[in-house]
This record gives C-alpha cells, sequence and structure tokens, in this order.
C-alpha cells in the first residue's frame, strides 16, 4: 500500500512503524512509502522504503538500523526493470548511492513514490513547491513548468543532449593529417576546377555586346570573333570537367581513407576499453557508432565538405568578378547575404540538438535489433514475438516522432533561403533593367551578371543545405569521439614488466573491489601455489566470480593488489599477461566460422595436428569427426549448430591449444547433463595437469580433487581448507554441502520439484 499525500505513521505496518517512529525528527511528516519483497541476492525478503518530508528511508529485515539520505542538490530516485525484477535506484550527481530490488507488481507503486520523492525533494532544493493534480504539465526531472505545446524540456534537454559543436569537426584533422598532400592536391584542384566554371559568363558579356548586340544593329557577324569566343567556352567547359573529375576522385580516395582509419582507430580503441565500459553499453549502440556514423562522416567528408569548399571558391570569386565590373550592381546582389546567415545562426543549434537525439534514438532502434536477432530462439520459445515487435514499433515511432520535429524545422528553412535568392534575383533585374536605361551598363554587362548571379545563388542555396548534413555529421563525430575519449578502467603499465615465462603462483593481498559505491569485495588475502588447484565455493553474490575476474584483470582492485610470480599484474602489459591465462565459461561462446577455426581462436597460426591434438585432449575428436565436414564444419551463429555439451568441449580444446599456465574453470559443467558432464570432466582433467587452477563448481561434490577449497560470504574469504577438512569443522561449507546434499537427494526422490524457491543456492556467482 502506498500513497502520494501526507501520511501518518500509524499507516505504516506495526512492526516498522514501531520501528520508524524514534528516527523521525520533530514536524517531519511520512509522504510514501512501498513494501521492498526482495534482497540484493533475489531472495524473498520483506523491506521498507519511506519519503519524508525532509528525506529517504530505508530498512530491509535483518538490518540493525534505519539507512537516511537527506535531499541533496542533482539527487536523483529512478526505476527500471530487467529479466522480471525491478530495481530502484537512489543516485546523487557521481554514483549510485543505494538501490532494492522489487517484484514488477509493485511497479505502479514505485512510480508514486519516486513522483513524491521528486517533488519533495525539488521543494528543498529549489525552493519550489508542485501541486499534485492542477492540470499544468510539468517536466518529470526538473518539474518546471512545460507549455501546453512544449514536447522537450529546456532545461534538461540542454543539460543532458550536451549538442556537440561544429567545431567537434575540426578533431577529425587527427584522421586527416597523414593525408594532407593529397588534401592539399584537392584543394588546388578545386580552386582551378571552380575557376574554369566562372570563364563561360565573362565571355557572354563581349560576345553579347562585340557580335549579338551589333549584328541586330545592322552590323555583319565578325566569324573569327566568334569562333574565339565559343572556343573559348568550350575549352573553359573541358577544362573545368577534366579538373572537376581529378578533385572528386581525389578527395574521394583520401575521405574513404580517412574513413577506414575511423573505422579501425574506433574498433581497436574499443576492444582495449576495460569489462566495466561494455558492461553498461549496448551493442546496437556501439555498432550504430562504428558503423552508420562512420559512414555518415565518410560522406561528409566526400561530397558535401567537397561542395561546401567549392561554393565558399565560387562565390568569393564570383563577388570579386561581379564588383569589378560594376560595384553598385554587385552590392545589390549581395542583399540577401546577411538575411541568410541570420536564418543559419537560428536554425542551426535546433539542428544540432535534433540531430543529436535522431542519433540517440536510431540506436535504440539497433538495440532492439540486437536484443531480439541474437535471442530469436528464446523469443520463440515464449512466444514473444508480438512483444518484441511492439518494442521496435515504439522505438520506431519514437524515431519518427524525433525527425518530424527535426523537418519541421528544416522544411520551412530551405524554402525561405530559395525565396530569399528568387528576391534577390529580381531586385538584380530590376536595378539592372534601371542601370540600362540610364545609359550606366551595357546588356551585356546585365546579361553576364544574370549567368554568375544564377550560379551565385545556386551556391549560396546549396552552402545553406550544407547546414543539414554539417550539424549531422557534427553529432556522429561527437558519438565517435565518446568511445575514442573514453580511458580504460584497466590501463597499460607506462613501464610494463615483461616474463618470459609464467610459473603461475598466484598472491592476493588486501584484495577489495567496489563497484560504484557498492564493496564488492574485501580485505581478501590468499597465496596460491604454482599448479595448484583451487575451489571457490559460496552463496549468490559471494563474489566468486568478482575474484576470478579481478585475477583476469577484466577489472582492477580498488584496494590491495594481485602478484602473479611476485609480480604486481598491473605492471604486466594486459594482452601479453592474458596469454597466459585459459578460461573456460559455464556459457561457451564460439564465432561463427570453422571448428577448427575456433580451436584455434587463441592461437591463429596453429598447425592441423595442433588442433587435432587439443581436440582429442578434449574428448571433442570424435564427435567432431561424426560432422558432414569435421573440423571444415560450421559452427553458426554463437555456435548454435552444436549442443551445449559439445560446445562446451570445443572451449575446452581452445584453451588447451595455448597451453595456458593459469586455469579459470567457472561453472564449466553447470549447465549439462550428467552423461556430458562425464565426458566434459574427463577432458577437464587432462586440462588441469600440471597448471594453476581456479575452479567454481556448480556441484561441490565435482571440488572434491581440489587441493583447497576458498569458502566466501559476502565478499570475504570465512574458510580454507580441502573438502574433508571442511566437513569435519562443520562450519559454514558443511551447512552448505548439506543444504545441497538434501536438496539433490529430495529432487532425485521426486518429492519437490527441481528448484525450490526458498533453496540455498551456491551455483550462481
Amino acid at each position: 500500500m502506498q500513497q502520494t499525500s501526507p501520511l501518518s505513521i500509524s499507516i505504516i505496518p506495526s512492526p516498522w512503524a514501531e520501528s520508524l517512529s524514534p528516527q523521525l525528527h520533530d514536524e517531519e511528516r511520512v509522504l510514501a512509502w512501498i513494501a521492498i519483497d526482495l534482497d540484493t541476492r533475489l531472495y524473498f525478503a520483506t523491506g521498507i522504503v519511506v519519503v519524508t518530508s525532509w528525506r529517504l528511508l530505508a530498512k530491509m529485515a535483518g538490518d540493525e538500523g534505519w539507512q537516511a539520505w537527506y535531499f541533496l542538490h542533482d539527487m536523483a530516485l529512478t526505476q527500471r526493470d530487467h529479466a522480471g525484477v525491478g530495481y530502484l535506484e537512489l543516485f546523487d550527481g557521481h554514483s549510485r548511492l543505494a538501490y532494492w530490488r522489487y517484484r514488477l507488481g509493485n511497479d505502479q507503486a514505485v512510480s508514486h513514490l519516486i513522483e513524491s520523492f521528486t517533488q519533495q525533494h525539488d521543494h528543498h532544493v529549489n525552493g519550489k513547491t508542485f501541486p499534485h493534480d492542477d492540470g499544468q504539465a510539468y517536466c518529470p526531472r526538473c518539474r518546471i513548468t512545460l507549455a501546453s505545446d512544449q514536447e522537450e524540456c529546456p532545461v534538461c534537454d540542454k543539460q543532458t543532449l550536451a549538442p556537440p559543436s561544429t567545431w567537434t569537426l575540426l578533431r577529425l584533422w587527427r584522421f586527416a593529417k597523414p593525408y594532407k598532400g593529397r588534401l592539399l592536391i584537392g584543394f588546388l584542384l578545386t580552386l582551378c576546377s571552380t575557376a574554369a566554371t566562372l570563364v563561360p559568363p565573362y565571355l557572354t558579356m563581349p560576345l553579347m555586346d562585340n557580335v549579338l548586340i551589333p549584328y541586330q544593329n545592322g552590323q555583319p557577324i565578325d566569324v573569327e570573333l566568334v569562333k574565339l569566343y565559343l572556343s573559348g567556352l568550350l575549352g573553359a567547359a573541358l577544362l573545368a570537367w577534366v579538373l572537376g573529375w581529378a578533385r572528386t576522385y581525389m578527395l574521394a580516395l583520401v575521405s574513404e581513407r580517412i574513413g577506414a582509419d575511423l573505422r579501425t582507430t574506433t574498433y581497436e580503441h574499443l576492444l582495449s576499453l576495460s569489462q566495466e565500459y561494455f558492461g553498461g553499453k549496448r551493442t546496437g549502440d556501439l555498432m550504430a557508432r562504428i558503423g552508420a556514423e562512420t559512414d555518415r562522416i565518410n560522406l561528409f567528408i566526400s561530397l558535401h565538405l567537397l561542395d561546401f569548399a567549392t561554393d565558399v571558391i565560387m562565390i568569393c570569386m564570383t563577388a570579386v568578378i561581379l564588383m569589378s565590373i560594376n560595384p553598385s550592381l554587385a552590392l545589390v546582389t549581395l542583399v540577401p547575404l546577411p538575411i541568410i546567415a541570420w536564418l543559419i545562426h537560428l536554425v542551426r543549434d535546433r539542428l544540432r540538438i535534433g540531430f543529436e537525439k535522431v542519433d540517440r534514438i536510431w540506436a535504440e532502434v539497433n538495440n532492439v535489433l540486437a536484443d531480439t536477432i541474437p535471442g530469436i530462439r528464446v523469443v520463440k520459445a515464449f512466444a514473444q514475438e508480438k512483444r518484441e515487435s511492439v518494442r521496435f514499433h515504439a522505438a520506431n515511432q519514437r524515431n519518427l516522432q524525433i525527425n518530424d520535429r527535426v523537418n519541421r524545422v528544416w522544411s520551412l528553412f530551405t524554402p525561405t533561403v530559395t525565396l530569399l535568392t528568387e528576391v534577390g534575383l529580381l531586385v538584380v533585374w530590376v536595378f539592372g533593367i534601371w542601370q540600362i536605361s540610364k545609359d550606366q551598363i551595357t546588356v551585356g554587362v546585365l546579361t553576364a551578371f544574370l549567368a554568375y548571379i544564377g550560379r551565385f545563388y545556386i551556391r549560396l542555396d546549396s552552402m545553406s543545405r550544407i547546414v543539414s548534413v554539417t550539424q549531422k555529421a557534427a553529432a556522429g563525430t561527437k558519438r565517435i569521439f565518446d568511445i575514442l575519449d573514453h580511458v580504460s578502467s584497466v590501463p597499460e603499465s607506462p613501464n610494463p614488466v615483461h616474463l618470459p615465462t609464467v610459473q603461475g603462483g598466484i598472491e592476493l593481498r588486501g584484495v577489495g573491489f567496489r563497484y560504484g559505491t557498492r564493496s564488492i569485495t574485501r580485505n581478501i588475502n590468499l597465496v596460491i601455489q604454482p599448479g595448484e588447484m583451487i575451489g571457490l565455493v559460496g552463496h549468490s553474490g559471494s563474489g566468486k566470480s568478482t575474484l576470478v575476474n579481478l585475477i583476469c584483470r577484466f577489472y582492477d582492485v580498488t584496494e590491495g593488489a594481485i602478484f602473479v610470480d611476485g609480480h604486481d599484474i598491473r605492471s604486466l602489459p594486459v594482452a601479453e599477461y592474458r596469454k597466459h591465462i585459459g578460461l573456460v565459461l559455464q556459457e561457451p561462446f564460439l564465432f561463427y566460422g570453422t571448428i577448427a577455426e575456433n580451436i584455434a581462436y587463441g592461437k591463429p597460426d596453429a598447425t592441423q595436428s595442433d588442433i587435432v591434438t587439443a581436440a582429442r585432449a578434449a574428448h571433442a575428436h570424435e564427435f567432431i569427426l561424426r560432422l558432414p565436414h569435421g573440423y571444415d564444419s560450421l559452427v553458426g551463429e554463437r555456435g548454435q549448430a552444436l549442443s551445449g555439451g559439445e560446445r562446451q568441449r570445443i572451449s575446452i580444446a581452445r584453451a588447451l591449444l595455448i597451453n595456458p599456465r593459469i586455469l579459470i574453470l567457472d561453472e564449466a559443467t553447470s549447465s549439462v547433463d550428467t552423461t556430458t558432464e562425464k565426458d566434459i570432466q574427463k577432458a577437464l582433467d587432462n586440462l588441469v595437469r600440471g597448471r594453476t587452477t581456479i575452479a567454481i563448481a556448480h556441484r561441490l561434490s565435482t571440488l572434491r580433487e581440489a587441493n583447497r577449497l576458498i569458502v566466501l560470504d559476502r565478499g570475504r574469504i570465512v574458510e580454507i581448507g580441502n573438502h574433508t577438512e571442511l566437513m569435519s569443522r562443520e562450519g559454514y561449507y558443511y551447512r552448505l554441502y548439506q543444504a545441497q546434499a538434501r536438496n539433490v537427494d529430495t529432487e532425485e526422490r521426486g518429492l519437490i520439484p527441481a528448484v525450490e524457491p526458498h533453496s540455498v543456492a551456491v551455483d550462481h556467482k
């Protein structure tokens, strides 16, 4: 139950009310509350989150005291959902302060709680009060009043969008610099070809005054003079064609190379970033940046930038020629220029913001595709085709709405510029006829002016259109450099230590790790001898996978240090260090390609004999030979042409081939049946022999052969020993083992379902 009007403390259920009442200050009122029904490990639990007139309070069953956060600047309470679980998260301007999980049945109540929090927060921070239901539109984030027809918040949008500046395009010089010689040649060709196109109008002036008008007045045509002028027109046209082809080809070559370098550099930098970066990004968004955005930038450089340079040169040259022929008529010609410049300035910011929104919304469309297509088996298994279609339709409609807003601005701007150029041409006609009537210019001069002014205004109209593509390119450039500017949280050492050989000794000294403000592991001290096999045991969320990720250096420790053979792993080159680590995951990932290519992924230069030897050791050789094309058989997208056990054995063969000194087994047999597990276990026996091995296992019984078991709870080591020692102590590990043994025994008897909501889970990380 939850209300958004001021509540009496007595409305909260009595156990919570009795605990909360002593915490409240004088005149502090409870405004809203919700019941929390899941804990951080997704077990059923009870808790409560309360919004008062001063702060946010929370308490879970079993906690000693209440947590409290007073309303501060930049504080926000948000909700989201993932995989059927809702997340209520509290942020300040820098990090996440707290989070709670709940079943989606409470989603509406959570929305009401957030609304109450936002109103009270803004009242404290900004001194504003907001009526609950007065028919007025408010921004849901900053709560400022919006006009009835206002779709975007003028404050939040400017703050959150951070629209890219057109000057962002100058950063592309980093990629253009290697081709500056070709760019210079292209510029000179552009200059020459533009000059050649300006010759014909200049020749029409003497052709009119010296040939055509005298002929109309009764004088004979000077054939030689006509041949001279016509030869000049033909020669100028041919020269302009040759120079135009040369400059277009030259600049197209350069732009393609700049685009290729941009894609390659961005992709290589993306691969160098830590696992943490990818955890907060969507696949579709990153694909759109490297693909669509670089194509847009490439098109801008090869086509639109070339046209813009031609337009600028043409306008400047035309203005000089017009001024040299007749200054007064030239000034009249340039009248529309200031108005067009003002219009460009007026719409530039709106277009820039609009195109940035278009890019982000288009990334959402790609994200739906990137989610659905790889997961099409799950979509069909749960008959969710309609749901995914609705998701795509919603994202596509949002994309359509944003584009409509941009087009409303652009559709008015372009015809306005065209109208101004037509009016300018009319003014030239009027002023030119008046000057002819006063004998101040000849008909040939006016004809030349009209020819030049036609080209002048065409180029002016073309320059106005460049505003749109420039802002699109600037938005794309910003999104590309958002990746390139990101620094990996797992940096390379400036003075790396190179280890010719690795023995496999690992030491963890006071290791701690935080993800945001949440502490995952604390004060881990552990020494693993070379060739020793240890098992990591613990409940879900105890820190097993985090420890493995730290040893692999997917993340860097926030406290303490990890040493391999006496060297801090942060001093070792990342790629060189990871070549000594073999990783076998619970869900093995195979790339589209042949089985041989997947086995040799970590060692591309491996011979066929090496691949077969690794496959035999992984007990994969027999089933591979049964495939139609043996080792040349395609595994399909993500290995879907193979069973789970077959994919796992390919993964083991892949690890065997690189002959690692350190082996990580992350629940390598948890997702297969018992028969397949035996085959995989035989392969693992070959894999672990003589190597330092760290294993996380779904079934505790599979870790009996480990030299030592490391028992974790809430990010700390609580027990260390082999299976026999830990069972004799009847401590934490003993209770885990007995709980799992009872569960397995009951399942085998068929008395309870295989998955029990409240059973002790030891297989999740």
